[in-house]
Protein backbone atom coordinates (compact mmCIF):
# COMPACT_ATOMS: atom_id res chain seq x y z
CA UNK A 1 0.00 0.00 0.00
CA UNK A 2 2.57 2.58 0.74
CA UNK A 3 4.65 1.54 -2.40
CA UNK A 4 1.61 2.17 -4.12
CA UNK A 5 0.62 5.38 -2.34
CA UNK A 6 4.70 6.59 -3.26
CA UNK A 7 4.08 5.61 -7.07
CA UNK A 8 0.48 7.66 -6.96
CA UNK A 9 2.70 10.76 -5.80
CA UNK A 10 5.57 10.11 -8.66
CA UNK A 11 3.33 9.83 -11.35
CA UNK A 12 1.87 13.83 -10.49
CA UNK A 13 5.42 14.78 -11.72
CA UNK A 14 7.05 14.85 -15.14
CA UNK A 15 8.49 11.35 -15.72
CA UNK A 16 12.13 12.65 -15.51
CA UNK A 17 11.67 14.81 -12.02
CA UNK A 18 9.55 11.23 -11.11
CA UNK A 19 12.76 9.05 -11.94
CA UNK A 20 15.09 11.28 -9.92
CA UNK A 21 12.97 11.25 -7.16
CA UNK A 22 12.79 7.29 -6.92
CA UNK A 23 16.71 7.13 -7.27
CA UNK A 24 17.07 9.71 -4.15
CA UNK A 25 14.75 7.32 -2.14
CA UNK A 26 16.39 4.21 -3.19
CA UNK A 27 19.72 5.77 -1.72
CA UNK A 28 17.60 7.37 1.23
CA UNK A 29 17.42 3.84 2.45
CA UNK A 30 13.23 4.50 1.62
CA UNK A 31 12.74 1.43 -0.81
CA UNK A 32 12.59 -2.39 1.14
CA UNK A 33 15.61 -4.32 0.76
CA UNK A 34 15.05 -7.57 0.99
CA UNK A 35 17.73 -9.14 -0.98
CA UNK A 36 17.53 -11.63 -3.93
CA UNK A 37 14.85 -14.25 -4.41
CA UNK A 38 17.05 -17.21 -4.45
CA UNK A 39 16.33 -20.89 -4.36
CA UNK A 40 18.05 -24.13 -6.19
CA UNK A 41 15.62 -24.09 -9.21
CA UNK A 42 16.27 -20.25 -9.80
CA UNK A 43 20.38 -19.78 -9.88
CA UNK A 44 21.76 -19.29 -13.30
CA UNK A 45 25.18 -19.77 -14.61
CA UNK A 46 25.15 -17.38 -17.13
CA UNK A 47 28.52 -16.21 -19.14
CA UNK A 48 30.41 -17.54 -15.64
CA UNK A 49 28.28 -15.61 -13.59
CA UNK A 50 26.12 -17.08 -10.33
CA UNK A 51 23.08 -15.05 -10.61
CA UNK A 52 21.24 -15.84 -7.55
CA UNK A 53 18.41 -15.46 -9.93
CA UNK A 54 17.35 -15.02 -13.15
CA UNK A 55 15.21 -11.07 -13.03
CA UNK A 56 17.59 -8.68 -13.96
CA UNK A 57 17.26 -5.13 -13.76
CA UNK A 58 17.59 -3.26 -17.41
CA UNK A 59 20.01 -0.45 -18.12
CA UNK A 60 18.54 3.29 -18.17
CA UNK A 61 17.49 3.36 -14.81
CA UNK A 62 20.92 4.26 -12.90
CA UNK A 63 22.69 5.92 -16.06
CA UNK A 64 25.57 7.50 -13.48
CA UNK A 65 25.81 4.34 -10.91
CA UNK A 66 24.60 6.41 -7.98
CA UNK A 67 22.36 4.11 -6.09
CA UNK A 68 24.28 0.66 -7.40
CA UNK A 69 24.12 -0.08 -3.57
CA UNK A 70 20.44 -0.20 -2.92
CA UNK A 71 19.77 -1.92 -6.36
CA UNK A 72 22.08 -5.11 -6.13
CA UNK A 73 19.72 -5.49 -2.38
CA UNK A 74 15.78 -4.93 -3.85
CA UNK A 75 15.88 -8.49 -5.26
CA UNK A 76 17.29 -8.74 -8.70
CA UNK A 77 19.43 -11.44 -9.59
CA UNK A 78 21.86 -8.67 -11.40
CA UNK A 79 22.03 -5.39 -12.13
CA UNK A 80 23.02 -3.03 -15.04
CA UNK A 81 24.20 -0.14 -14.99
CA UNK A 82 24.65 2.90 -17.99
CA UNK A 83 24.62 3.48 -20.49
CA UNK A 84 28.18 5.45 -19.64
CA UNK A 85 30.07 7.31 -22.79
CA UNK A 86 33.63 8.79 -22.70
CA UNK A 87 32.92 11.94 -22.02
CA UNK A 88 29.71 13.16 -19.84
CA UNK A 89 26.91 14.36 -22.40
CA UNK A 90 23.81 16.28 -21.63
CA UNK A 91 21.43 14.08 -23.99
CA UNK A 92 18.53 15.43 -26.18
CA UNK A 93 16.05 18.41 -24.80
CA UNK A 94 13.88 17.65 -22.08
CA UNK A 95 11.07 16.85 -22.31
CA UNK A 96 12.29 13.30 -23.64
CA UNK A 97 10.57 10.90 -21.01
CA UNK A 98 6.71 9.96 -21.30
CA UNK A 99 4.56 7.76 -19.73
CA UNK A 100 1.80 6.07 -22.08
CA UNK A 101 -0.20 4.74 -18.82
CA UNK A 102 -3.14 3.16 -20.97
CA UNK A 103 -0.75 1.19 -22.76
CA UNK A 104 1.83 0.69 -19.30
CA UNK A 105 4.07 1.55 -21.91
CA UNK A 106 7.26 4.43 -21.90
CA UNK A 107 8.67 6.57 -24.46
CA UNK A 108 11.91 8.11 -23.90
CA UNK A 109 14.37 9.99 -26.23
CA UNK A 110 17.48 10.53 -23.92
CA UNK A 111 20.02 10.09 -25.94
CA UNK A 112 22.62 8.78 -23.46
CA UNK A 113 22.53 11.71 -21.16
CA UNK A 114 25.37 10.77 -18.30
CA UNK A 115 27.96 12.04 -16.50
CA UNK A 116 30.74 10.39 -18.34
CA UNK A 117 33.44 7.38 -17.77
CA UNK A 118 35.64 8.68 -15.58
CA UNK A 119 32.56 9.95 -12.91
CA UNK A 120 30.91 6.59 -13.37
CA UNK A 121 34.08 4.52 -12.97
CA UNK A 122 35.11 6.41 -9.72
CA UNK A 123 31.44 5.39 -8.56
CA UNK A 124 31.58 1.81 -9.29
CA UNK A 125 34.74 1.67 -7.56
CA UNK A 126 33.02 1.68 -4.46
CA UNK A 127 30.64 -0.44 -4.67
CA UNK A 128 29.97 -2.98 -2.46
CA UNK A 129 31.43 -6.64 -3.66
CA UNK A 130 28.38 -8.21 -3.09
CA UNK A 131 25.86 -8.24 -5.83
CA UNK A 132 26.27 -8.76 -9.81
CA UNK A 133 26.66 -5.35 -11.46
CA UNK A 134 27.64 -4.99 -15.25
CA UNK A 135 27.96 -1.81 -17.21
CA UNK A 136 26.09 -0.79 -20.37
CA UNK A 137 28.68 0.69 -23.03
CA UNK A 138 27.73 3.66 -25.43
CA UNK A 139 29.05 6.39 -27.68
CA UNK A 140 29.14 10.12 -27.28
CA UNK A 141 27.28 11.75 -30.12
CA UNK A 142 29.73 13.94 -31.33
CA UNK A 143 32.36 11.28 -31.20
CA UNK A 144 34.91 11.22 -34.48
CA UNK A 145 35.32 7.31 -33.74
CA UNK A 146 31.76 5.75 -32.23
CA UNK A 147 33.19 2.56 -32.38
CA UNK A 148 36.42 3.52 -31.00
CA UNK A 149 34.02 4.92 -27.56
CA UNK A 150 32.97 1.41 -26.52
CA UNK A 151 36.24 0.04 -26.13
CA UNK A 152 37.22 3.23 -24.60
CA UNK A 153 34.49 3.17 -21.77
CA UNK A 154 35.16 -0.38 -21.11
CA UNK A 155 39.03 0.28 -20.16
CA UNK A 156 38.12 3.22 -17.71
CA UNK A 157 34.97 1.20 -15.93
CA UNK A 158 35.98 -2.58 -16.81
CA UNK A 159 37.84 -2.89 -13.79
CA UNK A 160 34.74 -2.33 -11.95
CA UNK A 161 32.11 -4.56 -13.33
CA UNK A 162 31.40 -7.92 -13.98
CA UNK A 163 30.28 -7.52 -17.15
CA UNK A 164 29.97 -5.24 -20.03
CA UNK A 165 27.10 -4.87 -22.62
CA UNK A 166 27.82 -3.08 -26.29
CA UNK A 167 24.55 -0.75 -26.90
CA UNK A 168 24.62 -0.40 -30.83
CA UNK A 169 20.64 -0.58 -30.88
CA UNK A 170 19.70 2.49 -29.01
CA UNK A 171 17.55 4.52 -31.28
CA UNK A 172 18.14 7.55 -29.68
CA UNK A 173 21.28 8.60 -31.20
CA UNK A 174 21.84 9.43 -34.85
CA UNK A 175 23.09 6.34 -36.96
CA UNK A 176 23.61 4.10 -33.54
CA UNK A 177 22.08 1.26 -35.00
CA UNK A 178 24.23 1.64 -38.07
CA UNK A 179 27.06 -0.49 -36.16
CA UNK A 180 24.69 -3.21 -36.08
CA UNK A 181 25.59 -3.50 -39.03
CA UNK A 182 28.12 -6.86 -39.92
CA UNK A 183 31.30 -5.27 -41.13
CA UNK A 184 31.02 -2.53 -38.78
CA UNK A 185 30.23 -4.69 -35.32
CA UNK A 186 32.90 -7.23 -36.00
CA UNK A 187 35.67 -4.25 -36.26
CA UNK A 188 33.40 -2.65 -32.92
CA UNK A 189 33.32 -5.79 -31.40
CA UNK A 190 37.06 -6.42 -32.00
CA UNK A 191 38.59 -2.86 -30.57
CA UNK A 192 36.05 -4.16 -27.15
CA UNK A 193 37.39 -7.49 -27.02
CA UNK A 194 41.06 -6.23 -27.23
CA UNK A 195 39.77 -3.63 -24.80
CA UNK A 196 38.51 -6.86 -22.38
CA UNK A 197 42.05 -8.64 -22.65
CA UNK A 198 44.11 -5.48 -21.13
CA UNK A 199 41.30 -5.39 -17.93
CA UNK A 200 42.94 -6.68 -14.50
CA UNK A 201 40.21 -9.83 -15.31
CA UNK A 202 38.09 -10.70 -18.13
CA UNK A 203 34.67 -9.92 -17.89
CA UNK A 204 31.77 -11.28 -20.13
CA UNK A 205 31.09 -8.78 -22.86
CA UNK A 206 27.33 -8.95 -24.14
CA UNK A 207 25.52 -7.29 -26.99
CA UNK A 208 21.76 -5.57 -26.60
CA UNK A 209 20.42 -5.65 -30.02
CA UNK A 210 17.24 -3.97 -31.46
CA UNK A 211 13.51 -5.45 -31.72
CA UNK A 212 13.49 -3.95 -35.43
CA UNK A 213 16.07 -6.09 -37.48
CA UNK A 214 15.08 -7.68 -40.40
CA UNK A 215 15.15 -11.67 -40.58
CA UNK A 216 18.86 -11.49 -42.71
CA UNK A 217 19.57 -8.07 -40.05
CA UNK A 218 19.72 -11.06 -36.99
CA UNK A 219 20.54 -14.01 -38.27
CA UNK A 220 23.86 -11.50 -39.48
CA UNK A 221 24.53 -10.66 -35.97
CA UNK A 222 23.94 -14.27 -35.00
CA UNK A 223 26.81 -15.29 -37.15
CA UNK A 224 28.95 -11.96 -35.90
CA UNK A 225 28.13 -12.81 -32.39
CA UNK A 226 29.26 -16.24 -32.50
CA UNK A 227 32.72 -15.30 -34.13
CA UNK A 228 33.44 -12.48 -31.96
CA UNK A 229 32.65 -15.23 -29.04
CA UNK A 230 30.97 -13.22 -27.12
CA UNK A 231 29.62 -14.44 -23.58
CA UNK A 232 25.70 -13.39 -24.73
CA UNK A 233 22.90 -11.22 -26.59
CA UNK A 234 20.64 -9.04 -24.86
CA UNK A 235 17.18 -9.23 -26.70
CA UNK A 236 16.31 -6.33 -26.82
CA UNK A 237 16.50 -2.83 -27.00
CA UNK A 238 13.15 -0.09 -27.13
CA UNK A 239 11.12 0.10 -30.54
CA UNK A 240 10.71 2.79 -33.37
CA UNK A 241 7.31 0.92 -33.53
CA UNK A 242 3.99 2.61 -32.55
CA UNK A 243 1.30 -0.38 -33.17
CA UNK A 244 -1.76 -0.36 -31.37
CA UNK A 245 -1.00 2.57 -28.76
CA UNK A 246 -4.15 4.33 -27.12
CA UNK A 247 -1.97 7.18 -25.56
CA UNK A 248 -2.34 10.63 -26.30
CA UNK A 249 2.07 10.21 -26.03
CA UNK A 250 1.70 7.79 -28.64
CA UNK A 251 3.30 9.67 -31.80
CA UNK A 252 6.50 10.96 -29.23
CA UNK A 253 9.74 9.99 -31.09
CA UNK A 254 12.08 7.69 -29.22
CA UNK A 255 12.27 4.14 -28.24
CA UNK A 256 8.98 2.59 -27.22
CA UNK A 257 9.37 -0.03 -23.95
CA UNK A 258 7.15 -1.52 -21.57
CA UNK A 259 4.01 -3.78 -22.54
CA UNK A 260 3.62 -3.10 -26.40
CA UNK A 261 7.21 -4.59 -27.21
CA UNK A 262 6.51 -7.74 -25.38
CA UNK A 263 5.60 -9.78 -28.52
CA UNK A 264 7.72 -8.20 -30.90
CA UNK A 265 10.99 -8.71 -28.35
CA UNK A 266 9.57 -12.57 -28.00
CA UNK A 267 9.72 -13.01 -31.31
CA UNK A 268 12.76 -11.75 -32.03
CA UNK A 269 14.53 -13.78 -28.92
CA UNK A 270 13.12 -16.94 -29.87
CA UNK A 271 14.62 -16.70 -33.28
CA UNK A 272 17.85 -15.68 -32.06
CA UNK A 273 17.76 -18.94 -30.16
CA UNK A 274 17.18 -20.78 -32.89
CA UNK A 275 19.92 -19.18 -34.89
CA UNK A 276 22.61 -19.58 -31.85
CA UNK A 277 21.11 -23.19 -30.97
CA UNK A 278 22.26 -22.90 -27.51
CA UNK A 279 26.05 -21.75 -28.44
CA UNK A 280 25.03 -18.27 -26.91
CA UNK A 281 22.78 -17.39 -24.00
CA UNK A 282 20.62 -15.13 -24.34
CA UNK A 283 18.69 -12.71 -21.98
CA UNK A 284 14.78 -11.35 -22.92
CA UNK A 285 14.18 -8.26 -21.89
CA UNK A 286 10.65 -6.14 -23.64
CA UNK A 287 7.44 -6.18 -22.20
CA UNK A 288 8.15 -8.25 -18.86
CA UNK A 289 5.52 -7.21 -16.31
CA UNK A 290 5.18 -10.66 -14.11
CA UNK A 291 6.15 -14.01 -13.62
CA UNK A 292 3.88 -15.17 -16.43
CA UNK A 293 5.86 -12.93 -18.95
CA UNK A 294 8.92 -13.47 -17.57
CA UNK A 295 9.26 -17.02 -18.02
CA UNK A 296 7.41 -17.13 -21.67
CA UNK A 297 10.73 -15.36 -22.13
CA UNK A 298 12.52 -18.11 -20.67
CA UNK A 299 10.69 -20.27 -22.56
CA UNK A 300 11.30 -18.86 -25.54
CA UNK A 301 15.36 -18.80 -24.88
CA UNK A 302 16.22 -16.90 -22.17
CA UNK A 303 18.72 -18.13 -19.40
CA UNK A 304 18.45 -14.82 -17.56
CA UNK A 305 15.29 -11.72 -18.43
CA UNK A 306 15.92 -7.98 -17.76
CA UNK A 307 12.81 -5.46 -16.80
CA UNK A 308 12.78 -1.87 -16.16
CA UNK A 309 9.41 0.16 -17.96
CA UNK A 310 7.32 -2.21 -15.71
CA UNK A 311 8.85 -0.60 -12.40
CA UNK A 312 7.26 2.57 -13.34
CA UNK A 313 3.96 0.87 -12.93
CA UNK A 314 4.51 -1.26 -9.92
CA UNK A 315 7.62 -0.61 -8.02
CA UNK A 316 10.24 -2.77 -6.59
CA UNK A 317 8.08 -4.89 -5.37
CA UNK A 318 7.50 -6.47 -8.48
CA UNK A 319 11.02 -8.05 -8.74
CA UNK A 320 10.56 -10.26 -5.80
CA UNK A 321 6.59 -11.22 -6.94
CA UNK A 322 8.43 -12.23 -10.41
CA UNK A 323 10.83 -14.63 -8.74
CA UNK A 324 9.04 -16.18 -6.68
CA UNK A 325 6.00 -16.50 -9.39
CA UNK A 326 9.04 -17.94 -11.57
CA UNK A 327 9.92 -20.29 -8.77
CA UNK A 328 6.23 -22.06 -8.33
CA UNK A 329 5.77 -22.01 -12.71
CA UNK A 330 9.31 -23.80 -12.61
CA UNK A 331 8.15 -25.82 -10.29
CA UNK A 332 4.55 -26.37 -11.24
CA UNK A 333 6.20 -27.76 -14.84
CA UNK A 334 8.79 -30.29 -13.51
CA UNK A 335 11.63 -28.40 -13.53
CA UNK A 336 14.56 -28.54 -11.43
CA UNK A 337 16.24 -25.19 -12.74
CA UNK A 338 15.78 -22.45 -14.93
CA UNK A 339 17.99 -23.82 -17.27
CA UNK A 340 15.74 -26.82 -18.14
CA UNK A 341 13.22 -24.96 -18.91
CA UNK A 342 14.78 -22.64 -22.00
CA UNK A 343 14.29 -22.78 -24.74
CA UNK A 344 11.79 -25.62 -24.33
CA UNK A 345 8.45 -23.47 -25.48
CA UNK A 346 9.93 -21.73 -28.59
CA UNK A 347 8.29 -22.82 -31.35
CA UNK A 348 5.13 -21.34 -29.94
CA UNK A 349 7.18 -18.06 -31.23
CA UNK A 350 8.39 -18.79 -34.38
Amino acid sequence: MIEQLGLAALHRLDPETGHGLALRALRAGLVPRPGPVSTSRLRVQLAGLDLPNPVGLAAGFDKNAVAVAALTRVGFGFVEIGAATPRPQPGNPRPRLFRLTEDRAVINRFGFNNDGAAAIAARLATRPASGIVGLNLGANKDSADRAGDFAQVLRSCGAHVDFATVNVSSPNTEKLRDLQGPAALRALLAGVMEARAGLPRPIPVFLKIAPDLAPDELAQIAEVALEAKLDAIIATNTTLARDGLASPHAGQAGGLSGRPLFEKSTRVLARLSQLTDGRLPLIGVGGIDSAETAYAKILAGASAVQLYSALVYRGFSLVGEIAHGLDALLARDGHASVAGAVGTGRGAWL
